[in-house]
């Protein structure tokens, strides 16, 4: 056997072995024939698909190896009297009789003077990939384009740290254009050079050896956190010397919401913003989850104070204790003492036997009180005393009962008008502000538009199984220009409506529900006015956007394409300048 027939594939300077090895990462087999129709090389997966093992095919004939599996129509070596099949799903069994469904292709090799040296085959199980390769070629552009091709995000770096190749997935992943990411220094994915998924790329490249991580995270191109599996793994040249690096990843995005429903834990990775208002949040949320401190949750209806709360109790020590949700609003006054602090046998007619109240269940965890304004008066002197004294008397019993809970209140009413109207005790106020975070109306944090609408579609899509469609500039637009009176809440409707009459892969205001179709309609147009603010010192930068709004015919997709920026940064930098009303 030559050397050309050792080495059937090089493109991008990496050999035949690495580019099985690339493939079997993201579970794919593969294997090699040479010009002699002999099995030069076998990946793992491949060997587990047919049942051989490498020691057992390679350097046997190909017809002798695989025996009932049909030849490839396009196989180089095939000659007028040679069975053929366009079949590309065929059927295998494996060592143990069990059955795979494989989508097969296969190619012929080129070596350096063009001549066929070999044919290479791929085979994935259980998932079709329509027209993978139509042919291997000695450049790098084919070799590319396999990569391209599959269902997971895969992007290289050069030793230099930046990117050198990014696949569709992976754009579809992170957002990112490879347009805007090739060349660029691998920190734009991972939020900065400490980050750990950088670290293990980085040391993967030094020593050679591959590593994975189970819980990494990307940061999406609209600023976004979306939990991820990677695995790291060198790239070397013809010579064995390490030219770069490969990572390829997937999205837990579903496999993340399937935890939380299991195990009801929640993380940052579900409050979305950037806007200063959220940061500020976040780093109260950092400082006072690790401590036993009452917190009150003030906010309208929808902007996320169960999740908050949520969050709080995940990042706490009590993690692995009871989260226990009370909502005062939803139990009857009459019923809300016995719910909250459980009664003894015989404390009234029907009571044949004790039972436990919310505050027991939450022992040891936090307890959620949920629409605190709505506790009657009569109550609020006995939720004071289990603040005070972290102890209560169940109905009917003369003994108190002694629990370690800590206490997360939430209204969407203000507590201290409530107390000047005299709805609510002064002192229970008191000790429920100890710790009060106040969380914004969506209309107030319009910067974070953009990035919710992404998060919440790939939330939806996930659950779903399917991609998130793109965003028509009508229809962020649109979204971006609405009030939302129902804050946070109603914008996952908006999009869940959306998703659900959109069968398209774009996103059209035809697909919003009706009131904010009509709402939108009736907004009189005006054409676009340029008034300059006060004290921006711009660099020059709005009367660029003029120029370019002005060349496209205000055009916003143009124009952004044109700046080289995102619609959606054009939008705020157009409202910072008051370029538009």
């Amino acid at each position: 056997m030559n050397k050309e027939n050792n080495n059937l594939v090089s493109g991008n300077n990496i050999l035949c072995d690495q580019w099985l090895n690339i493939l079997d990462e993201v579970s794919i087999g593969a294997f090699t024939v040479n010009a002699q129709r002999q099995v030069s090389s076998m990946n793992f997966n491949a060997q587990a698909l047919v049942g051989l093992k490498d020691t057992e095919a390679i350097g046997r004939d190909c017809r002798e190896v695989f025996v009932g599996v049909p030849c490839l129509a396009k196989c180089p070596f095939k000659t007028a009297v040679d069975p053929s099949t366009e079949e590309p799903i065929i059927e295998i069994r494996d060592e143990t009789e069990s059955t795979h469904f494989v989508t097969r292709m296969a190619t012929k090799v080129f070596g350096s003077n063009q001549e066929i040296v070999g044919c290479m085959t791929i085979l994935q199980d259980h998932s079709p990939i329509a027209d993978l390769i139509d042919r291997i070629h000695y450049e790098e552009r084919s070799l590319k384009i396999i990569l391209d091709n599959l269902d997971v995000g895969i992007f290289t770096i050069d030793r230099g740290s930046h990117y050198t190749f990014f696949n569709t997935e992976a754009e579809q992943i992170s957002g990112y254009s490879r347009r805007e990411i090739l060349g660029k220094d691998c920190t734009a994915l991972f939020g900065g050079e400490d980050a750990q998924e950088l670290s293990l790329l980085k040391d993967t490249i030094a020593d050679g050896r591959s590593r994975s991580s189970r819980q990494a995270k990307m940061i999406t191109r609209d600023g976004g956190i979306i939990p991820i599996r990677a695995n790291y793994m060198a790239l070397r040249n013809e010579k064995g010397i390490v030219v770069g690096g490969m990572t390829t990843f997937h999205d837990l995005t579903l496999v993340h919401q399937l935890k939380q429903a299991m195990r009801n834990h929640y993380t940052f990775y579900d409050m979305i913003g950037r806007s200063p208002t959220m940061k500020k949040i976040f780093e109260m949320v950092n400082v006072v989850a690790g401590t036993d401190a009452t917190i009150l949750i003030e906010g309208a209806t929808g902007t996320g104070k169960d999740l908050l709360a949520k969050v709080i109790h995940s990042a706490s020590r009590r993690s692995d204790k009871p989260f226990v949700k009370v909502n005062c609003a939803a139990i009857p006054d009459n019923l809300l003492e016995s719910e909250m602090f459980g009664y003894v046998k015989g404390a009234f007619t029907g009571a044949e036997k004790d039972r436990t109240g919310r505050f027991q269940e939450a022992d040891g965890g936090t307890i959620f009180l949920d629409e605190i304004s709505e506790l009657p008066l009569a109550l609020q002197a006995k939720l004071l005393r289990v603040l005070e004294d972290k102890e209560f008397y169940r109905l009917g019993s003369r003994h108190t009962l002694k629990v370690n809970v800590r206490i997360i209140s939430a209204s969407n009413r203000n507590l201290e008008k409530l107390v000047e109207k005299r709805l609510l005790r002064e002192d229970l106020y008191y000790r429920l502000n100890v710790f009060r975070i106040e969380l914004p109306e969506l209309k107030n944090r319009t910067v974070d538009l953009p990035i919710l609408i992404g998060h919440i579609l790939r939330r939806l899509c996930a659950a779903r199984g399917i991609r998130p469609p793109e965003v028509s500039e009508k229809v962020m637009e649109i979204l971006l220009n609405y009030h939302y009176p129902g804050n946070v809440r109603e914008l996952e409707n908006i999009l869940e409506h959306a998703l659900i009459i959109c069968q398209e892969e774009t996103l059209h205001p035809k697909h919003l529900p009706e009131y904010i179709q009509l709402r939108h309609a009736a907004r009189k147009p005006s054409a676009p006015r340029i008034l300059k603010p006060e004290n921006i010192d711009d660099d020059g930068e709005r009367d660029r956007i003029i120029s370019m709004l002005q060349r496209y015919n205000w055009s916003r997709t143009k124009t952004a394409n044109a700046l080289g920026m995102d619609r959606t940064t054009l939008w705020r930098k157009i409202k910072k300048y008051g370029i538009e009303s």
